[in-house]
């Protein structure tokens, strides 16, 4: 499995994604500002990714604190959720595990504590979220498998592999999980143009794992959606709305209505901590715009004529009617999402 994000003594350490397929670079994160910077810049990402590198980050921040009492070693955990809070707006995950991390801390404070027993306890729970996540991963990828036919042919947009988790993946471990079966599969991994997550990073996780995997580029799927090419289509999430309105990687809904215009499933994949019930609908997910550089550069090559205006939104929303069903490791959720989501009935 590879080893997106691992806790040890000394660092929190990540695989560097950016640089990735071409090298593969592990990034040694010392200190609470530097898991920030890594979360902001993208050397690691993915919803449940940067859920645990936010928690590990606050839990390294703490343990590094020299503060004598509880009363002020809380004001510096409170700052360093902030800081986290602070580097990507719009995957739910990261404020799932910062509220996470609120809620142990508050209970090893209130049970009364040492400082050196709050920060042992803030380890704990890092790395609890971490093996959960795998554990998530690996209960989707049960579920999905079973929306998988022999021989079928998977479009996948964005990277919602082990990369974006803390191992095995959601809409990816679908994939490998169906392998796993001795299904025969193939994927068709779009580019997911600006950044090229599908190209550097899906592809280079399915080769490793042997399995048949054509890149892409995204304006070719809906061509290859007509001449019956395409069987089904298996994304990530971000933030999935109480109504089921879904967040993902700018693109995402581009590829439903492409889906839905050909009749082909349109399955989104994430672990319970992406549903936000607390959001209506995706009218209330806040949209990530990143830098320009991202459009108008790939590596040092400029694209783009200087003077032209460029947008970056990172992410877009999926309205619930396109969605097919939701998978999740709790089981597989159909419409009305609204009620099936709110409710917890899985059908």
């Amino acid at each position: 499995m590879l080893p997106t994000i691992e806790w040890t003594d000394a660092a929190v350490v990540m695989i560097d994604q950016r640089k990735l397929p071409q090298r593969e670079i592990y990034v040694h994160c010392k200190t609470a500002p530097e898991v920030a910077r890594a979360i902001k810049t993208m050397v690691i990402r993915g919803a449940p990714a940067i859920g645990v590198a936010a928690a590990m980050g606050i839990a390294l921040g703490v343990r590094q604190s020299r503060a004598t009492g509880a009363s002020k070693l809380a004001a510096e955990f409170h700052r360093i959720c902030e800081l986290m809070a602070a580097t990507r707006p719009t995957a739910v995950n990261l404020f799932w595990a910062i509220d996470r991390m609120k809620r142990a801390f508050a209970a090893a404070a209130q049970a009364g504590a040492s400082v050196d027993e709050i920060k042992a306890r803030l380890a704990a729970e890092a790395k609890l979220i971490h093996d959960e996540d795998v554990a998530s991963c690996r209960a989707i990828g049960a579920h999905g498998a079973t929306l998988v036919p022999d021989g079928a042919r998977i479009l996948t947009h964005c990277n919602a592999g082990a990369l974006a988790t803390a191992g095995y993946g959601t809409a990816l471990g679908i994939v490998r999980a169906a392998a796993e079966q001795g299904k025969r599969i193939t994927v068709l991994a779009d580019e997911t143009r600006p950044f090229l997550q599908g190209a550097r990073l899906t592809a280079w996780e399915l080769v490793r794992d042997g399995i048949d995997t054509t890149v892409i580029t995204d304006n070719m799927a809906g061509s290859l959606m007509r001449q019956a090419l395409i069987d089904l289509v298996l994304v990530g999430a971000d933030r999935i709305a109480a109504n089921g309105d879904t967040a993902n990687k700018i693109g995402t809904y581009t590829v439903a209505v492409l889906a839905d215009a050909h009749k082909l499933p349109f399955y989104v994949v994430a672990p319970w901590s992406t549903v936000d019930l607390a959001t209506a609908d995706g009218t209330g997910i806040t949209i990530e715009e990143r830098n320009a550089r991202e459009v108008t550069h790939v590596g040092p090559t400029q694209l783009v004529p200087a003077g032209a205006k460029v947008r970056n939104p990172a992410f877009d929303v999926t309205p619930n009617h396109l969605v097919t069903a939701i998978v999740t490791d709790r089981g597989i959720f159909r419409p009305p999402y609204g009620d099936t989501l709110r409710i917890g009935v899985l059908t």
